[in-house]
């Protein structure tokens, strides 16, 4: 009799041990960044979705009803295999949404004004994205933009990143604006928010350049993972490896469209610590200005110190001073100084200009206009990242927190 006695006390304690186990929190909500997309033939474009409440389990599952017209990846990658029509759904929970793909043929035709997606279309004047287009009044005669930058904002001289493999530099750091949801890259290059980035939070209605690591705002089990995100505990930031494969959409290039880049997730990326280091210690680049190959020096444009990084082909400005100290890591910020005129024709000619912009530690920010933290991809530990470092005596590829708001420069691959 004991016995039976004993055994429904243990039942009942462990009905009241699961009684007081907390619900879990259901999907209300999942939603796709496109509704509708047109694809070429053979080109990609990156889907990407928001569940809602943020505590309720963000896994995500892609499908396409037509695989023959479009394929689509784990993480939201669409395939244009064939002309047609597909629809690709996003399932979450119990919770679904759905992007009506439409897969064409891209034109045969150059004078066809019709054709959107002709991007060798010379007569197409509605065209924002013909880099070709004549008449396009933000892109007088066409081709290559005036300030050495196409219309999504990527630098028409290349950077070569490893070997056989280049890249092109987005025009500016990147800048977020919590109050409005939105991605821009600054409008100069010797751009940089400085000490109003301690302003940091979901509300605040200004602009931040200064993030924590894999804060892109895509979930993936911890609770630091917004832009806005201002903790300073390692463990509470992205849990998972490098910002690449099964994780690229923790890469803000990856995951945001960026208004001033493209507009469209998935056209850029984060740099890999063996990108930086290859880029700027190990890449060939033409002759000039005395050197085998000219990689990087320090400067000041406009008042601000920085790093100018020389593309792969570069002809010096014949009305500017060369520049003293190229690829010496030990130089200052002051022994190259240009003026904003100047620096047009060196941006013109393909150079590259990483502002000395600081870094923050929760709501504190440092050394703006002194050093420059620029984070990479790759991780090191589960609290640390790579990034590139320099200031006035040094430059190197080091580690830091995860939770260090530093800069972040997006490149798109060009080859």
């Amino acid at each position: 009799m004991r016995s039976v006695f004993a055994m429904v006390a243990v039942g009942l304690l462990a009905m009241m041990v699961w009684s007081c186990k907390p619900d879990a929190v259901e999907v209300e909500n999942v939603k796709m960044n496109s509704s509708e997309a047109v694809i070429v033939v053979g080109n990609t474009y990156k889907l990407s979705a928001v569940v809602t409440p943020d505590a309720a389990p963000q896994d995500l599952v892609w499908k396409s009803n037509n695989t023959s017209v479009a394929t689509v990846s784990g993480n939201g990658l669409v395939t244009a295999v064939a002309v047609g029509d597909c629809i690709i759904t996003v399932f979450a929970g119990s919770r679904s949404d759905m992007c009506r793909v439409t897969v064409v043929e891209r034109s045969s035709d150059p004078d066809n004004p019709d054709d959107p997606q002709d991007p060798d279309d010379p007569d197409d004047p509605d065209d924002p994205q013909d880099p070709d287009n004549p008449d396009d009044p933000d892109n007088p005669g066409g081709g290559d933009s005036a300030d050495g930058f196409d219309l999504n904002g990527a630098s028409n001289a290349v950077f070569t990143v490893a070997a056989s493999h280049t890249v092109r530099f987005s025009r500016g750091n990147l800048q977020y604006q919590a109050s409005s949801g939105t991605w821009r890259f600054a409008e100069h290059q010797y751009d940089y928010i400085g000490a109003d980035n301690a302003n940091i939070s979901s509300e605040y209605s200004g602009w931040i350049d200064l993030f924590g690591w894999g804060t892109s705002g895509c979930y993936f089990g911890r609770p630091a993972y917004q832009p806005w995100s201002s903790s300073t505990t390692n463990s509470d930031y992205y849990p998972g490896s490098n910002l690449t494969g099964e994780y690229a959409n923790c890469d803000w290039g990856v995951y945001n469209p960026i208004s001033n880049g493209g507009n469209q997730a998935g056209m850029w990326r984060t740099l890999t610590k063996a990108e930086w280091n290859y880029l700027l210690f190990s890449r060939n680049t033409v002759s000039t200005l005395g050197y085998d190959s000219v990689r990087f020096v320090k400067v000041t444009v406009n008042g601000t110190a920085g790093l100018v990084i020389f593309p792969d082909n570069y002809t010096h400005p014949a009305s500017i001073t060369a520049p003293t100290g190229v690829n010496d890591i030990r130089l200052g910020f002051s022994t190259n100084v240009y003026t904003l005129e100047q620096w047009a024709m060196l941006q013109n000619a393909g150079c590259m200009f990483l502002p000395a912009s600081g870094y923050r530690q929760g709501t504190s920010v440092r050394n703006a206009g002194t050093a420059a933290h620029y984070w990479s991809s790759t991780y090191t530990t589960s609290n640390g990242a790579w990034y590139l470092y320099f200031l006035n005596n040094d430059l190197y590829v080091t580690y830091n927190y995860r939770y260090m708001g530093q800069s972040v420069r997006l490149v798109m691959d060009a080859d």
